[in-house]
Parts: C-alpha cells; structure tokens; sequence
C-alpha cells in the first residue's frame, strides 16, 4: 500500500515541486514502508526511498516497486543522496513537514541542502485524514482483532484481578489474534478510577459492584484501532445504568448528526445536549470524537473547537463519557466512518445493554 501517486497530484495542486518526509508515519503513508531514520523525496515524476545497511533489504521489497530505493552509509551521507534526487528531479520549490520537524532539524537540513525549506506539514494531514479503501479495510482488521480481545477478556475477568492483570490480557490476545503492536497504551481502570479519563492501569483490584472502563487498539499493516467498553461486575446500581445509559444515549445522538460537510463541532454538541440535559454537563470535560489512521490521533477533531467540516472518508471516534470525580465514570467508543450520508460504524462490540459479568 503506497500513496506516492496522491501526494505527486497534491505536489502539483500546490505548486510544489517536491516534498522531503522525515516523519516515520508519513514516510510509511508515501511509501507502505516503516523505517526509523533516513528520509522519502518526492518529486513531480518519481520518488525515493532513502535508509541505511538495517533496512535496506527490507525497502527494496517493499517499497522497490513505487519508488527508487537508495543506502547512504561512509562513503554516501544522507543529504548527499537526498541532493542527488532533488538535482535529478529538477526541483526548485522543496517542501517539508513543519508540524513534524524540530526547529532545530529544520535548520540543519536547510544547511545541508543550501536551499530554503517550504511549510507543508498541512498537505501530508490533509491527504491522510480521508482513508481509501484499503486503508480502511486495515483499520477494521484491527477493530477485529481488538474484538475478539475483548470477547475473550470479558470471560476471564473477576474480583480479586488487578488493572495491570486486564490490561495484560488484552494485550496478549490482541498480539494472540494478530496484532501488530499497540494502537497506544492500553487504559484499564476499575471502582474510583474510572473517574479518571486516562487513567494509568495499577495494582488496584477489581471488586464486586466495580465499573471496569477499557480502552484499547490494535495495529494491522500500522493503521490504528479504537474501542472503549465499560462494564459492571457482579452487580450495578440504579445511578451506574443511569450514567451508562445517558452516555449511550449522548454517543447514539453524536453519530446520527454525522455526515460530510458537518463540522466536527456540531457533532460534539449533539452527544454535550443529552449529557447537559440528563444533569451531567459537567463531567463532560473531553470532545466527543478524533480522527485516526497511522495515528491515534489525527485532525479534525470532532470536539467543542472543532470548526473543521469532516470529510467524506474520513474516519473519527465517537466516545463521550462521564466522570464523576471519587465515585466512577462511563466511557463508550466507536469508530464511524464519515460519509455523505451519515456516519457508517465499524465497531461491533455490544454496548446497548450494560454488560454485567458474573465470572
């Protein structure tokens, strides 16, 4: 999977005639391959792949086919051979990712090459925030894998288990499944905890009548899954179903108000008005929603500050919650799937009946 092709045409609509890539994601985007140090020019008419003696078989099968696939090592340094490109492409106007790039970094190539950088972090985000088609067909392979994870923990949880303990199962069964890594550190919280948003999994142990909230993704060919659940063990109070049915309620209304050209705002405030209007206004303290592909986290942004309108095909979580500090919180998220007709989700997972275990 390369997308060499998409940023040659966004080259052009921009009057570009070349773009350096240093950042490991955006490399990976251009070229399909995943590479810790070297760098990927491209041009109007060709690309390359510039990496060292560790990865170069690697590239060279990966990449080979999209791109020319170069080693510096001694006797051939980095920018030498990122110059030789630029020479051979005949490129005046070389952009780089400003979003991405040190200052400090910044200026270094800029020497190394004798030629002013031009700011176009923007165009790499632009291009990666609306996913093709095999884009997201990794992302809901790794939505799977995170599934069958769950479905497998759910079993096995109980009273006496400490965060940590959960958090280890999921992410063995994630690897067990097929996943390539963690999409982020996993978020494992249970009783008083949960109140916390990111909370960090410790030794705290679960309890009969504990909320327990997951949040947790797996990796397929480096694209990110998302998926949050909580759940009640042993028994649930009236107030528990209460806030876990209002955050439901909030999250069902925050997906039927997506759709292309809707900014990522109002999405927000549709699922922030069932929480107000239920009394918990102010234990909403996050945006509804973010985008995701080789990152967890990628504009736009469906949050209170969220002017940007969502794109056909972009792909957004959808995750409100509700944290009472010293008691418990509810957090629930999906990932949807923008589209001109509203929003089409990929998460599979039960959530419209409050899962109670009883292991």
């Amino acid at each position: 999977m390369n997308n060499i092709k998409r940023i040659q045409d966004a080259l052009a609509r921009q009057g570009l005639d070349a773009i350096l890539l240093t950042d490991e994601k955006n490399q990976r985007y251009a070229t399909g391959f995943a590479f810790t140090d070297g760098a990927v020019v491209v041009g109007r008419e060709k690309a390359w792949l510039l990496t060292d003696s560790r990865y170069i078989e690697a590239a060279e099968k990966i990449a080979g086919g999209c791109c020319e696939v170069q080693m510096f090592d001694r006797e051939h340094s980095l920018s030498g051979l990122i110059n030789a490109a630029l020479k051979e492409s005949g490129a005046e106007k070389l952009a780089a990712e400003d979003e991405k790039l040190s200052h400090a970094r910044w200026a270094a190539y800029e020497k190394l090459l004798g030629r002013t950088l031009l700011p176009a972090g923007g165009l790499m985000m632009s291009l990666r925030a609306s996913k093709s088609a095999s884009e997201i067909e990794s992302m809901i392979r790794a939505q799977r894998i995170s599934e069958k994870a769950l479905e497998e923990v759910l079993h096995i949880i109980k009273p006496g288990m400490t965060e940590k303990e959960v958090m280890a199962e999921l992410v063995y069964y994630m690897l067990k499944f097929g996943s390539e890594g963690n999409s982020f550190d996993p978020i494992v919280v249970t009783g008083k905890n949960t109140s916390m948003p990111h909370g960090v999994p410790g030794d705290t142990v679960i309890r009969d009548g504990d909320f327990i909230t997951m949040d947790f993704g797996s990796l397929s060919d480096g694209y990110c899954s998302d998926m949050t659940r909580t759940v009640a063990v042993g028994h649930a109070t009236e107030e528990m179903k209460t806030v876990y049915y209002t955050v439901l309620e909030a999250q069902l209304a925050g997906i039927a108000a997506a759709r292309s050209g809707i900014p990522g705002k109002l999405i927000d405030q549709a699922a922030r008005d069932v929480i107000e209007k239920a009394g918990y206004g102010a234990y909403f303290g996050h945006g509804f929603g973010h985008s995701l592909g080789l990152d967890i986290h990628e504009p736009p942004m469906a949050g209170p500050r969220g002017e940007a309108p969502m794109a056909e095909n972009d792909l957004c979580s959808a995750e409100p919650g509700i944290y009472i500090p010293g008691k418990f919180g509810v957090r629930i998220e999906d990932v949807m799937i923008i589209r001109k007709e509203g929003a089409e989700v990929i998460t599979r997972a039960p959530k419209s009946e409050l899962i109670v275990l009883n292991n």
